[in-house]
């Protein structure tokens, strides 16, 4: 059974919810527009919006505000070498980056889901879940990782324009100079892996799945958060392991009804991305391109299939049963 349709009445059935349902009072709520139109929309409009504010307004602004007050006024010539400014604002990158994510991705994501319903929190899935199911995803995720390596080597295979191996040459160096930076592993893991977690999460399975599974219901909810999350990212090499990492994470908001083993897992995996980085680019035997190209044993990839797959096993009936047991008993007297 799904958790969350719309349903007439003005209401949004959540069975994780203890009414059951959440009111659909918001001014958005009022448009004459058909109820799965508007969803949709709403879902796509809100991830170009907060997509444009973060990237080409919001971080800009804070990059250049804090590079003011470094040089004691406002200078353009930082930004006409690209290798000076990310060797020499290092810090001052990643801090805008965390503005414009927060601002333009997070704020957004909160403000919208409060134009559908009074109870926002309940509408963004931000509840608590129980430890069991968050134990269950975190493995899930250890096992994906071998998966998404390969997955990784796939989509480099494939034939992409010389201009985008450009761009994504240019990300790497901007990693580089970060991992090689004496900004320390704890803001690192702040700036990378935290704040995106969070953030990110808020808009993709927070907002932007909510309003597809209203649209299209749960699989295609899923399958349109996690498709869309692969291509934010402005990654092509990296399309295919983020389109199944965004899939597996918009899996965990759907069955716990919480939004929280999506931010944990998000920020896990980032996580062991830069630990793994800052090895490799403090080893002399490594490098981050080096990480990047390695293949993985095909046997570490079949282990992988094989705990993702026990996990979504077990984890499928298992939230069911917990869901239940939570609040079966409320909603059913009502």
């Amino acid at each position: 059974m799904a958790s969350s349709s719309s349903a007439p009445g003005g209401v949004l059935i959540d069975l994780w919810t203890r009414r059951g349902r959440l009111p659909l009072n918001g001014p958005l709520e009022r448009a004459s527009v058909g109820r799965p139109t508007l969803s949709f929309v709403t879902g796509l409009l809100g991830l170009g919006a907060a997509f444009l504010l973060f990237q080409f307004l919001l971080t800009p602004i804070a990059l250049l505000a804090q590079i003011a007050m470094a040089e004691g006024g406002l200078s353009m010539e930082a930004f006409q070498n690209p290798d000076r400014l990310m060797a020499s604002y290092t810090q001052e990158l990643l801090v805008s980056n965390s503005i414009g994510q927060a601002l333009g991705l997070a704020v957004p994501a909160l403000l919208a889901a409060r134009l559908h319903s009074s109870e926002w929190a309940a509408y963004l899935r931000l509840r608590g879940v129980d430890g069991r199911l968050l134990a269950l995803a975190l493995v899930g995720i250890v096992g994906l990782q071998p998966v998404t390596q390969w997955l990784a080597e796939v989509n480099r295979a494939l034939p992409l324009p010389e201009s985008v191996r450009v761009m994504e040459q240019s990300q790497l160096e901007m990693i580089r100079s970060v991992l090689q930076s004496d900004l320390g592993l704890v803001f690192n893991i702040t700036m990378l892996a935290l704040v995106p977690g969070v953030c990110e999460e808020l808009l993709f399975r927070g907002y932007a799945q909510r309003q597809f599974e209203r649209a299209a219901g749960p699989a295609g909810g899923i399958l349109l958060a996690g498709g869309l999350f692969g291509l934010y990212h402005l990654r092509p090499s990296q399309a295919l392991p983020l389109t199944v990492l965004g899939l597996y994470m918009a899996y965990l908001v759907w069955r716990t009804g919480s939004l929280v083993p999506a931010v944990l897992v998000h920020i896990a995996h980032n996580g062991m991305a830069v630990v793994g980085a800052r090895y490799a680019e403090t080893h002399p035997d490594y490098s981050v391109r080096a990480l990047e190209q390695t293949s993985m044993p095909w046997s570490l990839v079949g282990l992988g299939f094989v705990i993702v797959g026990s996990v979504l096993y077990v984890m499928h009936p298992f939230a069911a049963r917990i869901r239940d047991a939570q609040g079966g008993t409320e909603r059913s007297s009502h």
